[in-house]
């Protein structure tokens, strides 16, 4: 089973190793990668605060002055604990024994707004990069669309999916084969903020469990988390959760 994860915006500002783009899972798109990272870098090392302002989605220059500097020469960590949005918060990949730190290593791909997919060990650098945020005259989503699909129709091939990301990143690549997506309810309205919260909290009890299929992760035992309906229409499955 391959757990699929969005980013967050958000991020722990340290590093361990140097960068080094062609250590990214799915080196086909190296070319598009350094592409992009290019252009972002000549954007965050050259624009003014205002266009520095709209590419980070930030306000304050302090925070946006933190981002300027040169991508290439920041150094790496691993992406699953690079983030600290909402849904990292409570996956706690830190707080987890190294045989869950493991399935996750191995099992989660978070998809990324500079660096298209990544895996959770790949280790990146510091950056920021608004969600929906064109780099110059870039798309970022129509640049990865089609390289995303072929490598990762062949790399999931044969496994389960699940996938947990938001909405938006279905723009960068929908599984041709079946796949699974949870939906989270509280008083029959959907809940938001609270559903990147169950996201961090699946991941965490899955890894725990080592769950290898969605048959598996369906019989966990979760806190707080209630299956109510199972919705299928074509190769898409939707797990309707009750919180």
């Amino acid at each position: 089973m391959k757990i699929l994860l969005a980013p967050s915006e958000t991020k722990r500002p340290h590093g361990e190793v140097p960068f080094v783009s062609n250590s990214l899972f799915c080196n086909t798109l190296l070319s598009q990668r350094n592409q992009l990272i290019e252009h972002y870098n000549h954007m965050v090392q050259n624009g003014d605060l205002r266009t520095l302002s709209s590419l980070f989605g930030l306000k304050k220059t302090s925070d946006i002055l933190h981002y300027q500097q040169n991508i290439w020469t920041q150094p790496a960590t691993k992406a699953v604990q690079r983030y600290t949005g909402v849904a990292f918060e409570y996956l706690d990949y830190d707080g987890l024994d190294s045989t869950a730190q493991s399935y996750i290593d191995t099992h989660l791909l978070i998809f990324s707004n500079l660096f298209g997919v990544i895996k959770a060990d790949d280790m990146i650098p510091d950056y920021r990069l608004k969600q929906g945020a064109m780099v110059g005259e870039i798309r970022v989503d129509h640049l990865y669309q089609n390289a995303l699909k072929n490598c990762l129709d062949e790399y999931l091939t044969g496994d389960e999916i699940l996938d947990l990301r938001a909405g938006f990143y279905d723009k960068f690549y929908t599984p041709s084969m079946p796949y699974t997506t949870l939906k989270f309810i509280k008083n029959k309205k959907v809940v938001s903020h609270w559903a990147k919260a169950y996201r961090g909290i699946v991941v965490r009890e899955i890894a725990k469990a080592q769950c290898q299929s969605i048959e598996a992760f369906m019989k966990l035992p979760i806190e707080n988390l209630v299956i109510q309906e199972i919705l299928t229409k074509k190769n898409h499955t939707q797990i309707v959760c009750a919180v």
